[in-house]
């Protein structure tokens, strides 16, 4: 997929029914979740695991709220301004040239740092999604909003690509996007953190805490992601009622003082 095949042209898109009627009816699969989990646990970085997971463990109403907004005037509007999120976001150029000090900047920052890309997260999707039919209908565009707005959390919430700051992020996208696969990953996560380095760090109570952080801010992938880029951080997060963290730092803060590094909790990059 690229941004010019993945990019629906207005007229195009209005002719795609809500739902391709071979869109399977979601259900809950546990067992599947948790074998997948397991998986997980061995490479962290398999992000393929997750989709699974998520397949697993979905958000029951997800049809129900996708519908509501793809129908109202403002969703409409927002899907002819901003058709395919990852294009917009991989132009670092275009994001370089918005104010200093602004999303655009920051979500820059946290990328080019962490070596990702938007675009790079479709792919892995796409991994995933080889072997499901290609659903054409404008459901789709929702969907992949769900998707491309997650690297947007970590700089909007603060939260790191560690386990823990992984964890709360998905806390986080719970109460905004409430799949059970979030709260699952992000406990049985927080679980293993705690059992694999014992220490007095909140962990849970970190978990806790992004997910009355998610509560409080409107659902991000329906706000305009091209009329934030411009806005200082700061103003973003006012906007959308995020505040700083308080168990997540204090977790940080508990395993500096032991000497263990939160991006390497099991020691291997020492080993």
């Amino acid at each position: 997929m690229n941004a010019v095949t993945a990019v629906f042209e207005a007229d195009s898109f209005s002719s795609l029914p809500l739902f391709d009627p071979r869109r399977p009816a979601l259900k809950l699969r546990p067992r599947k979740a948790l074998h997948h989990f397991r998986e997980l646990l061995k490479n962290k970085e398999n992000t393929e695991e997750v989709f699974h997971i998520f397949e697993a463990l979905p958000w029951l109403k997800l049809r129900k709220a996708g519908a509501a907004f793809l129908t109202s005037e403002r969703g409409q509007a927002l899907r002819a301004r901003e058709p395919f999120l990852p294009a917009i976001l991989d132009d670092h150029a275009a994001l370089r040239r918005m104010p200093a000090g602004s999303l655009a900047h920051a979500y820059c920052d946290f990328m080019e740092r962490e070596g990702l890309s938007a675009q790079g997260l479709v792919d892995e999707f796409t991994k995933f999604a080889v072997h499901h039919p290609d659903y054409q209908d404008q459901f789709k565009w929702y969907m992949n909003r769900l998707r491309d707005v997650h690297d947007m959390l970590h700089v909007l919430t603060g939260y790191g690509r560690d386990a823990l700051g992984e964890a709360s992020v998905l806390a986080f996208t719970f109460s905004q996007q409430p799949a059970l696969a979030n709260v699952f990953i992000a406990y049985m996560a927080g679980l293993n953190i705690r059992k694999q380095v014992p220490s007095g760090a909140p962990i849970l109570k970190a978990i806790r805490e992004g997910q009355r952080l998610g509560k409080a801010c409107p659902r991000l992938c329906e706000q305009s992601i091209t009329a934030l880029l411009p806005m200082p951080l700061e103003e973003v997060r006012r906007k959308l009622n995020i505040t700083p963290t308080v168990h997540y730092a204090a977790a940080h803060k508990v395993w500096a003082e032991m000497g263990v590094d939160p991006y390497d909790l099991l020691g291997q990059k020492a080993a």
